[in-house]
């Protein structure tokens, strides 16, 4: 399996699929409450000039998502067709 990255090292037309929200009490709870829970495909749409915010696309919506709250979020990228096992 391989390793998950954080949402924010994702660069501009990436798609992935979060795995895990680690944030805890109410970061944790705002940040699921923006739709960011595990199994959701997420896809960088853009970044602000200084890289932050990163501008995300999940569910028919953009999200804008400060670097130190998606820090908070683990993806894995899609595997491609025919890899692994």
């Amino acid at each position: 399996m391989p390793q998950p990255m954080r949402l924010r090292d994702l660069k501009v037309g990436q798609r992935a699929v979060i795995r895990t929200v680690s944030a805890q009490g109410e970061l944790g709870r705002r940040i699921r409450d923006m739709g960011l829970v595990p199994g959701t495909e997420v896809e960088v749409v853009g970044r602000a000039p200084l890289k932050d915010p990163v501008a995300l696309r999940m569910k028919g919506f953009t999200l804008s998502l400060r670097n130190n709250e998606a820090d908070y979020v683990l993806v894995d990228l899609p595997t491609a067709p025919g890899a692994g096992s």
